[in-house]
């Protein structure tokens, strides 16, 4: 007997056609994780759980059975990035070299630039620029993330460098232009996320996650693995704290 239409099985075709509607856009079923046959599969899965909820940050941080940790960790810090554009863009509007001249904080934080031949302060946008720029070029660098399927472990340990200079982008925006920065977090999340995300691999020390997430304790977060001292550290504070932020692939934190 042959088949009839009625007894194929439906494709799901999982692309935003030419000409929809941003009501339409990723108007497909879910799909689940040991399904995905791609290299990428993680970075889907990861933005399926960011479309379906963004506030359900506890889902989106918990990894698939059985999946390798440091490949996940990757793909979530290459996530923070991508959405970090957005928050750039938004900043743009009042963030310029005029309003803020430097990369500042509270009044305790200053942060100079390593994107120069030598560190030095940089208008608050531009120093955004950079730091998006430099995590970019670490995490596409062939040396260092050759593979989205398994990484090294010496090469996920510079994730939490990476953390630590992105999160001056949030403290910026929060401390100096609040009103952009709640507008952005009601509908993303974000710092809610990266913060939890950044507690619960130990990517950053408690002490340093400057802005308030409302009804979260940080201290109150179940720490779940136990990662090398290299991975974490504190800044020395003197008065005013001024920091230098390293931009390139190859380039350390000071």
């Amino acid at each position: 007997m042959t088949p009839t239409s009625d007894d194929q099985p439906e494709t799901i075709v999982r692309r935003n056609p030419k000409g929809c509607t941003s009501e339409s856009f990723y108007n497909w079923a879910d799909e689940p994780f040991e399904e995905m046959d791609s290299t990428i599969a993680v970075q889907q899965f990861i933005q399926q759980k960011i479309r379906k909820d963004p506030s359900n940050v506890d889902d989106i941080l918990t990894p698939p059975k059985g999946q390798e940790l440091g490949i996940w960790k990757y793909e979530h810090m290459r996530q923070f990035c991508l959405e970090l554009n957005r928050l750039t863009v938004k900043l743009q509007t009042e963030c310029n070299p005029e309003t803020c001249s430097q990369m500042t904080a509270t009044e305790q934080w200053i942060f100079l630039c390593a994107a120069h031949k030598a560190p030095k302060e940089c208008p608050a946008i531009d120093y955004t620029r950079h730091t998006l720029d430099g995590a970019a070029a670490l995490l596409n660098s062939n040396k260092y993330f050759p593979s989205r399927v398994t990484i090294k472990e010496s090469s996920v340990a510079k994730l939490g460098s990476i953390c630590r200079r992105v999160y001056r982008i949030f403290s910026h925006a929060y401390y100096h232009h609040k009103a952009i920065y709640d507008e952005f977090e009601s509908l993303y999340f974000l710092c809610k996320r990266f913060s939890m995300f950044s507690i619960k691999y130990e990517l950053m020390s408690v002490e340093n996650l400057i802005v308030p997430i409302p009804g979260l304790d940080f201290n109150s977060i179940e720490v779940q693995t136990k990662s090398a001292a290299s991975t974490t550290d504190t800044p020395n504070l003197i008065n005013t704290t001024v920091i230098v932020s390293s931009s390139g692939p190859d380039s350390s934190e000071a």
